[in-house]
């Protein structure tokens, strides 16, 4: 498993938290250390969809100049993303060839284990 974000992001913090807790094992890619490749990217978008992984709520994308947000597509956005690896949603999870974004401590417990 491997699981992708953000070291100081709060969420990724619950959820690997969640994970050492549960003992399961994982992998941590942080995206401001390690960055982030066009094939990796293009592997997400392929697998669950650019709209599933670009966070709109965050201050990332109010950044935005307003042409961007307002003319955001499949393109723009891997660019976007590529040039802003903050505006992903967090965390991205690599597990078993299936790909998954955000935190459940729920869902985690019916899919990881625990």
């Amino acid at each position: 498993m491997k699981l992708y974000g953000i070291k100081n992001c709060d969420t990724v913090k619950k959820a690997r938290k969640w994970l050492d807790e549960n003992g399961v094992d994982y992998e941590f890619h942080d995206f401001k250390k390690d960055g982030l490749d066009d094939a990796l990217l293009s592997r997400w978008e392929q697998a669950i969809g650019w709209e599933t992984l670009l966070n709109r709520r965050g201050t990332t994308w109010r950044k935005l100049p307003e042409k961007v947000r307002d003319t955001i597509s499949a393109q723009s956005a891997h660019e976007v993303m590529l040039e802003n690896p903050s505006i992903i949603k967090r965390p991205v999870v690599e597990r078993d060839g299936k790909v998954s974004v955000g935190f459940n401590a729920e869902e985690w417990a019916d899919t990881v284990g625990g």
